[in-house]
């Protein structure tokens, strides 16, 4: 096979899906075919959102963005609201709901109606798909070409929308594409795993397995706070889970020195407030061994280590405790900290923070400075977001602003 298109989209997913529905929407002369690795389109955006697809957040702050340079996706995410990505989704027949925190999901709440509904409009506009078709290399010039696995594909315009490494293989994940360019002279950025649990020493998780506490998650980076986020925090054999911990685990891999996790297990009380509550305990609970100390305050199990790493024994006298036993245990309440050693790798993680150096790409069009009709969409370039649809809110905008640019091209050509 040797096909000849206006517009090559390399990645069947959410960037490259719209990217794809976009330029067809604007311009149908124009010839589109989207090169998919896998055997289905959309398979990584399918699970998102826990299956059902966080697609935006009302709260379009900037601040939830990461990279380098994170002022690289404000044009694209001003320009591109989302409300402009909601208008885009209803005229493919999804309609958006959104959550108390802000998040923003089809009404449906399934990820599978998203992909149907793109995948559906990529055939009515006569998008070329093309499956199990894996990039091998590309040679650039006046027209790109493309060896994939099914040949050799040829393209004025060419559109990587590949993801990195979040999902692992099972995802079309492998970090190839982004192998492929930097072996081609594409400047990256260092890529880690973002939006995922986190490896702890286990000597106090593994007790406490299965326990979910709602607190205030922090990052301690050489003994100073660096992030924090509140919520349910889960923990597991290995380590913490949770959408706080999702949240600050990005630095575990990118950021130097020793990292620890501190929890505050009563984020809704002063160290104070819990230090007359467990006072007013001794009096009232004298008769009782510490076991029982904390379980009208936490989950009993998580009560007992906090009683241990103050260092007291478990079967020690209510009545005993000292007012310098209780500070401490008032202490450990709000700063309950666990060493963090790594995250539980990219094939966990639901993001891939790093990428394409976003100094090489044009914020407006998402063309390469040095290219002329080549784009970059999408994770590949070094933007992430936090969890709450950032990722698929800048996924989107980024695609409309390079099928803009496409357009914009081929009517110039035309005239």
């Amino acid at each position: 096979m040797n096909s000849v298109y206006d517009v090559c989209v390399i990645g069947g997913g959410a960037s490259g899906l719209a990217a794809a529905i976009y330029i067809k929407q604007k311009e149908r002369e124009i010839s589109v075919a989207v090169l998919e690795r896998l055997p289905r389109i959309g398979k990584k955006l399918i699970i998102t959102g826990n299956g059902r697809c966080n697609i935006t957040n009302t709260d379009e702050s900037l601040s939830h963005y990461h990279g380098q340079n994170p002022g690289f996706a404000e044009y694209a995410l001003k320009k591109y609201s989302n409300t402009e990505i909601e208008n885009f989704f209803n005229n493919l027949g999804v309609i958006f709901v959104s959550d108390e925190t802000g998040r923003v999901y089809p009404s449906s709440l399934q990820a599978s109606s998203v992909v149907d509904a793109l995948r559906f409009t990529c055939d009515s506009l006569g998008v070329n798909t093309f499956v199990n078709c894996m990039v091998t290399d590309v040679t650039f010039g006046d027209t790109y070409t493309l060896k994939t696995e099914k040949g050799s594909f040829r393209a004025k315009n060419i559109v990587f929308a590949a993801g990195l490494f979040s999902g692992g293989v099972r995802l079309g994940c492998d970090g190839s594409i982004l192998r492929l360019l930097k072996s081609k002279g594409e400047k990256s950025t260092v890529v880690t795993p973002a939006i995922v649990q986190i490896n702890t020493e286990t000597d106090i998780v593994r007790s406490l397995k299965g326990i979910k506490v709602n607190a205030t998650a922090a990052m301690i980076i050489n003994g100073k706070p660096f992030r924090s986020e509140k919520g349910e925090v889960l923990f597991c054999d290995y380590g913490l889970s949770g959408p706080p911990i999702l949240q600050i685990a990005r630095a575990v891999e990118r950021e130097k020195g020793e990292k620890t996790v501190s929890l505050d297990l009563l984020p809704d009380s002063s160290t104070d407030e819990i230090i007359s509550v467990l006072s007013s305990f001794k009096r009232t609970l004298h008769y009782r061994n510490l076991d029982e100390y904390l379980s009208g305050l936490l989950n009993k199990r998580l009560g007992q280590a906090v009683i241990k790493a103050a260092g007291l024994k478990l079967s020690s006298n209510v009545g005993g405790l000292s007012k310098n036993d209780i500070v401490k245990i008032s202490s450990l309440i709000k700063n309950f900290r666990i060493k963090a050693l790594s995250t539980t790798g990219f094939e966990n993680s639901q993001v891939t923070a790093g990428g394409l150096c976003t100094n090489g790409f044009d914020n407006k069009t998402m063309m390469s400075k040095l290219r002329k009709g080549m784009y970059a969409i999408g994770e590949i370039l070094d933007i992430d977001g936090d969890c709450g649809g950032y990722n698929l809110h800048f996924a989107f905008s980024s695609a409309f602003c390079a099928a803009d640019s496409i357009v914009k091209e081929y009517k110039n050509d035309k005239a």
